[in-house]
């Protein structure tokens, strides 16, 4: 029985891979806490909720939504409409809804391509009558209908208006407390905010720099960096001079470079441009050949490095449209 004296919370897992839920998790014990504050209304990965359940609900009356994973499906598109409608305050959680994330790298292609690849080409595919999934497929039964696979996959203020954005690949755990605590106490930045630091990455690294100079890129299995210098300063790509802090830059820590999964900092429009300008003020060069050449043998895969997470939401999308017209 849901009590009335506290506040109702819902989360949705759309396009993603399912970390962010995992990740709800990660607060420990805090997850109690979290029980005496809210009533959780809705979470279809871990509790028996129906979508008429929350069709029923009064517009406004689940207080925080939690929307984790981009829009790939007419399903998805039609759970982030409905689930706006019902929230008063509407999270994107994560990389996936904030950015595109991994799943965003599938527009460099389109719907054709996607399924020849899935459905035909695959060395584990056996499909001899090139069967693909329909919209609707007629049965002894009656139709049976499928959710629309979008042609593009758009993060979730592409399609809704959204109020916070919590990024991260998931969310680290002390992050997401700090947006829960944010809502209990009324303490919420101007909507429209990223729940987080400001700084970059580089600025929690405990690493040494110096003087940038690089005049090769490696590839982290071509090298065994140093414990304590700079990653980039080292000729591997790190991606902490572009991205929002707020991991605790555990990667540097671990002699791994920094991906981007924070997103782009505060300033910068663009992930992909920023990062891109960072490394090309550190390549010691001033010949063409010799910088095209060491981009061409350090950064072979140009949109993976930097656009893993946040391509469907950067400069470089297909033309402007809306989810209804993929």
């Amino acid at each position: 029985m849901i009590a009335e004296n506290k506040g109702k919370l819902a989360l949705y897992w759309a396009a993603s891979c399912g970390g962010c839920e995992i990740a709800v998790l990660a607060i420990d014990e805090k997850i109690l806490d979290v029980a005496k504050h809210f009533d959780i209304v809705f979470w279809p990965c871990a509790t028996d909720g129906k979508v008429r359940d929350v069709e029923k609900m009064a517009d406004g009356s689940i207080d925080v939504c939690l929307f984790n994973g981009g829009i790939r499906t007419s399903e998805q598109e039609y759970m982030a409409r409905l689930l706006r409608r019902k929230a008063k305050v509407l999270v994107a959680f994560g990389s996936c809804a904030s950015e595109g994330c991994i799943p965003g790298l599938a527009n460099t292609s389109d719907r054709k391509e996607i399924f020849r690849t899935v459905y035909h080409e695959t060395p584990s595919t056996e499909n001899p009558q090139g069967i693909e999934p329909q919209h609707v497929t007629e049965m002894p039964e009656g139709k049976l209908y499928l959710p629309i696979f979008y042609d593009t996959l758009f993060t979730l203020d592409q399609v809704v208006e959204v109020d916070y954005y919590l990024p991260g690949c998931p969310p680290e755990a002390e992050r997401i407390w700090d947006a829960l605590t944010a809502i209990l106490e009324n303490k919420l930045p101007p909507k429209g905010s990223v729940i987080g630091a400001n700084t970059t990455v580089c600025d929690e690294c405990p690493r040494k720099r110096t003087e940038k100079k690089i005049r090769k890129f490696y590839r982290t299995w071509e090298v065994i960096p140093d414990e304590e210098t700079c990653l980039l300063e080292q000729g591997i790509v790190c991606a902490g001079v572009a991205t929002r802090a707020g991991c605790g830059a555990k990667c540097p820590q671990v002699n791994s470079p920094c991906i981007g999964c924070y997103g782009v900092n505060d300033g910068a429009v663009d992930f992909g441009a920023r990062l891109m300008s960072a490394l090309a003020s550190v390549i010691d060069s001033d010949d063409p050949e010799e910088i095209d050449r060491i981009i061409r043998e350090g950064i072979p895969d140009p949109v993976g490095t930097f656009y893993r997470f946040n391509l469907a939401h950067s400069l470089l999308r297909r033309k402007k449209k809306t989810a209804a017209d993929a």
